[in-house]
């Protein structure tokens, strides 16, 4: 995206969230979108704008959403020095539209994007790795790194890094130079489009990065409020990647964290710092029963509290096993599968645990019951 894409004021601004324009074409057009794994063909307009804050998806980052004249905006792409913007129905050419942001999704574009120069920039300075390229995600972002592997403690040393810059509240300004001017060659690019027009865009994060950059940034690395490096994969041929999150993603990942922690302690009744041998218990005695083949025993295990949500696991005869599973599975309105004299599933309700001894004591001439 150039400067003949959006007006110089709302290019060097990643905050505008409002603006007013006008329609320069709209015209039928089909769009291929992705929901759920599955390719879904959608019918709409291909419009065409005198000018727009909404940012085409390039360079990493995705699109913006948004309205336009209250018509929802699908997806923004770039074409050539053109940004065109899929909606679902027509505007009239020359009609007078506002453009209204979904500042929610721009903003943590905004977030990841400025947290992946920040820790390019210095994962080069620290350590030498370069960036080849990178892939903002739903959930997390990812970061390629041309190295085959890192060494031991370097990314909390990079986490430490990143975190004082933040604190340090170091101003990012975008700057626009001419595609002569000397500076350029100073600064730190993989290249321009082929379709490049007009002035090239310069991310520049104070005395830390200045990056050639199309995409929207914070102004000030305050805005990132906290970097967390979740770890490194193994790449491509000699890359690895380094996954992190950034801004408010971090909260809504503690958040999350937390609601699996807070639901593991109920089912396994130990303290979080205990479920990683609870759990491991818990596989070794699966294990240890799906081993007994006593052709006359029912061994009936289950995990959770008394009157809440649960774990359960059958094994034994595979004909009393088929026939009784679903039926357990129902008692304890849950959902279970199984083979080979072994039936095994989630209960939400461990009410109805004696009844459920009491129909496989009907069925089998012996029943082991365990509780964990």
């Amino acid at each position: 995206m150039n400067s003949q894409q959006m007006g110089q004021q709302h290019y060097t601004s990643s905050s505008s969230m409002h603006f007013d324009t006008c329609v320069v074409s709209c015209v039928p057009a089909e769009l291929t979108l992705e929901n759920n794994g599955k390719k879904e063909k959608l019918k709409g307009f291909n419009l065409k704008l005198k000018d727009t804050i909404l940012f085409p998806e390039g360079g990493g980052q995705p699109d913006d959403h948004g309205t336009v004249g209250g018509v929802p905006v699908l997806r923004v792409l770039r074409q050539g020095p053109e940004a065109v913007h899929f909606i679902s129905s027509a505007l009239e050419e020359g009609q007078e539209v506002h453009i209204k942001l979904d500042w929610e999704r721009r903003f943590d574009h905004m977030q990841q994007h400025s947290g992946q120069h920040l820790i390019t920039a210095l994962a080069d300075t620290m350590f030498g790795y370069k960036t080849t390229s990178w892939d903002l995600g739903r959930q997390r972002s990812s970061i390629e790194l041309d190295t085959a592997t890192v060494k031991p403690g370097e990314m909390e040393a990079l986490e430490v890094a990143v975190n004082e810059k933040i604190r340090a509240h170091i101003p990012v300004a975008v700057n626009l130079l001419s595609i002569d001017d000397p500076a350029v060659e100073k600064v730190r690019s993989r290249g321009l489009p082929d379709d490049h027009a007009g002035p090239i865009r310069i991310v520049d994060i104070e005395g830390v990065d200045a990056n050639m950059c199309c995409g929207t940034h914070v102004s000030n690395l305050s805005h990132l409020q906290v970097i967390k490096i979740l770890g490194t994969e193994k790449g491509k041929k000699n890359k690895t990647n380094l996954i992190f999150i950034a801004g408010n993603r971090v909260l809504k990942y503690a958040e999350k964290s937390y609601s699996i922690e807070k639901s593991l302690t109920g089912l396994l009744k130990t303290g979080a710092d205990e479920h990683v041998d609870a759990v491991d218990k818990l596989q070794k005695t699966v294990k240890r029963l799906q081993k007994v083949t006593y052709c006359d025993t029912v061994i009936f295990l289950t995990v959770g509290e008394e009157k809440g949500a649960g774990l359960f696991l059958l094994a034994g005869p595979e004909n009393i096993v088929t026939e009784v599973g679903p039926r357990v599975s129902e008692l304890l309105q849950g959902k279970g599968a199984g083979k080979a004299g072994h039936y095994q599933g989630k209960a939400n309700s461990l009410v109805k645990r004696a009844e459920a001894e009491a129909l496989l004591k009907e069925h089998s001439c012996k029943l082991t019951a365990g509780e964990e």
